[in-house]
This record gives C-alpha cells, structure tokens and sequence, in this order.
C-alpha cells in the first residue's frame, strides 16, 4: 500500500525526522491485517512493548524475527528450555524471561485456536469486532483511548486459551496496529487509505 503524500498532516505521534517511525505509521500501522502468522507477530510482539516504547520495539522487530524463526507458531511452541535460555543471552532484543515463556505458551496457545475455531487466529480475533474495523473519530492521539469494551473482552477470551502479556491496554494497541480500530487522527491521509483496504 502506498505511502502518505508528503507534505499532509499525519497524525501527532508520527513526527517528521524519524524516518522507521513515520514509515510505520504511512505503511502500516492502522491496515486491516488477516493472515493468521502475522496476527501472532503482531500481538507477540505488542505483549514485548509492556513496560516499554513502542520505538524501542519497532527498532528490533528485525532482530525479533531473526532471533524467534519469523515468529513461525508451529517452531516457537517447540522451544527448549536451552533455546529459552540462548534468547536471554541474544542483545538484540528485549531479554525478559517472562516475555520471553509466554510467546513459547503464546505460539502453543495459537495452534490450538487454529485447530478448534474455524476462521482460525484471524477469525477468532476479528470476531470481537464483528469482522469490520471500527472507526473513531481522533483529532488527537493523546486523548484517544486506551482501552475498549472489544479489548478488554479478546483479552479475557485470549487469557482463558492460554494467552499470556495480554491485557486490555495491550490488546487495544495491537488493535490499533493491526486495523481492527482506525485511531488514525482526523485530517490524517491514512485514515480514509486504510479503511478502504478492509474486507467486506
């Protein structure tokens, strides 16, 4: 999908000057995401960001890919305790046993959804939104919220497979990622660009 033309206002939080930052926001963050893969990466890695910046996460997504097998479920969920302990010792990402369990639980909890509910991960998640983005009106990304009835019910319905670094408030920002919610700011181009590009 093609970028947002230069010289329109963006939204407040994807400043000029950082150029992965703003590339994120103009490619990616907002579109209507379906393949089940990538949903995990997403939520894995939104589930790294507690406690931290996003930034500092987007600027290692690549050393994540590299170091967890292009977040594969089906090779994560058979992580040895010596492959857990090898990722503690990998600098180029966020070395947290506890984050680092749970996407091993995580990937394990993922193949089980895809076996039991029929619209697999991509199914199972669109569901709490009724398969269609929804859409906010936000002059500002400070005042939007942090968190919904939609994330706080996947939340407990993602804890309850098995999921783990899952709350609310983590849950609404992958929503946001991945176009569940369109919290692209009014005035912002990508606002109108990313919903035309959700299913029907």
């Amino acid at each position: 999908m093609a970028a947002a033309s230069p010289g329109k206002l963006h939204c407040l939080w994807a400043p000029e000057g950082d150029e992965v930052y703003r590339r994120y926001h103009d490619e990616e963050w907002g579109v209507p995401e379906y393949d089940d893969r990538a949903l995990f990466e997403k939520l894995v890695l939104d589930g790294f960001q507690a406690g931290l910046s996003w930034r500092t996460i987007l600027y290692k997504r690549e050393n994540f890919r590299r170091a967890f097998d292009g977040f594969e479920p089906a090779r994560i969920a058979r992580y040895t305790p010596g492959k857990v302990e090898r990722l503690l010792q990998d600098k180029g990402i966020i070395r947290s046993r506890s984050k680092i369990e749970a996407t091993v639980g995580n990937a394990r909890a993922w193949l089980d959804v895809m076996e039991t509910e029929p619209g697999g991960f991509s199914g199972f998640l669109w569901s709490f939104v009724g398969g269609a983005p929804m859409i906010n009106r936000i002059t500002d990304y400070r005042k939007a919220p942090v968190k919904s009835p939609e994330s706080e019910a996947m939340a407990k319905a993602l804890k309850a497979r098995g999921f783990k670094f899952c709350g609310p408030v983590i849950v609404y920002a992958f929503m946001q990622a991945v176009g569940m919610v369109n919290d692209h700011e009014i005035g912002c181009p990508r606002r109108e660009a990313v919903q035309k590009s959700a299913r029907a």
